[in-house]
């Protein structure tokens, strides 16, 4: 069944995805997290070691079901095709930006929509420099930017990151070996099958709808084509109906709790940041996890340097907080961004340029 040929079956599918999310809301996943790929990719992380931040630790399931969800889907209706294209390490790079950004405005371009569903202005403001990320990578487009063109590779090559994946969740289900949180947001989480039940999904679902929050708007931008825009419509309703319903709407800035900060500038340049390396990437972070299940080795080098720049900025500092009240003078505290955050999201933002303008389809060919 193909999800992307209709303005209809897109909108189904984001109700679907977003039934997903709420579900996972309410039965413990962070209720304003619920599914955010740049965040769960850190916990995860943290689960295998690669950074020593203890409240952010946890094999999500939902991360490990996107990628099987997308290649079971695939291979089941003969879409699977295992390709592999060129320039690997700016790839890599570009998914370091991903998460990088992400973590600075806490939340990738799914948890952005979430935040607005349930009222945060700052996830408002984060849209702007999001939409700009986009146009800009649309610019380089229209300029001739490449990476290269994929090609049809060894049958093998694409079932890599799924078979990693399955690895990782037969690592947390039948062995103590990864770490897990026991407070914060690493300890809050749905029941484990719920979770890669959702995750299942939800990637069934996103990739035959070529769910994609960096490619709706560009196609926006670049052909006036607002179909990928409607499952991103249907996920917003749906989310937006859950948080009324449950009370989880809060409308304002600097509201303790809910994992964000209102420090507008970087929350627009983290999110400008994202929206720029996910066009140049082909895709925003739920993209690659999808395309990297169904087959994509390039997708998979770019869900590598996620999980990297997750690590990087954890072990050095870079990740936001969020605004919190204190527990014992009941003060509110202001989220911040570190001074190394700040620092790294202008390096991620030059390297995007530099990606973006020094590779042209005429060296690709």
């Amino acid at each position: 069944m193909n999800l992307s040929d209709s303005k209809k079956k897109l909108a189904l599918a984001g109700v679907v995805c977003g039934l997903v999310a709420a579900c996972l809301a309410y039965f413990g996943n962070p209720a304003n997290m619920a599914f955010c790929i740049a965040c769960f990719i850190r916990d995860t992380a943290g689960a295998l070691g690669m950074h020593s931040t203890a409240t952010v630790q946890y094999a999500r399931p939902e991360i490990i079901g996107l990628v099987l969800g997308a290649f079971i889907i695939s291979a089941a209706t003969k879409e699977y095709r295992s390709t592999a294209g060129s320039s690997p390490m700016a790839r890599f790079v570009l998914g370091m930006v991903l998460v990088i950004g992400s973590l600075v405005f806490l939340g990738c371009p799914l948890r952005m929509v979430i935040r607005m569903s349930a009222g945060d202005l700052n996830a408002w403001v984060a849209l702007i420099g999001f939409i700009l990320g986009v146009a800009t990578g649309v610019f380089a487009l229209k300029k001739g930017f490449s990476l290269g063109r994929a090609h049809v590779t060894n049958r093998m090559s694409g079932g890599v990151l799924p078979v990693l994946m399955l690895g990782i969740l037969v690592l947390a289900l039948a062995t103590n070996l990864l770490n897990a949180s026991e407070s914060g947001p690493g300890s809050m989480h749905a029941p484990v099958l719920l979770s890669l039940a959702g995750g299942l999904i939800f990637g069934a679902f996103a990739q035959k709808s070529r769910m994609c929050f960096a490619g709706s708007i560009r196609d926006v931008i670049l052909m006036r084509n607002f179909d990928l825009l409607t499952s991103i419509g249907g996920f917003f309703a749906v989310m937006l109906i859950f948080n009324i319903a449950t009370g989880r709407f809060v409308f304002g800035f600097d509201t303790p709790g809910v994992i964000a900060h209102s420090e507008h500038l970087w929350n627009i340049l983290g999110m400008y940041a994202v929206g720029f390396a996910a066009v140049l990437a082909g895709g925003c972070p739920l993209r690659q996890l999808i395309l990297a299940g169904q087959g994509s080795s390039d997708s998979a080098v770019t869900v590598l340097g996620m999980f990297v720049g997750a690590a990087l900025a954890h072990n050095f500092g870079l990740a936001a907080s969020g605004t919190a009240l204190n527990a014992e003078t009941q003060e509110v505290v202001a989220g911040t961004v570190p001074l190394n955050g700040k620092v790294a999201v202008i390096i991620c933002i030059i390297a995007c340029f530099i990606i973006a303008f020094g590779n042209k389809r005429s060296e690709g060919k």
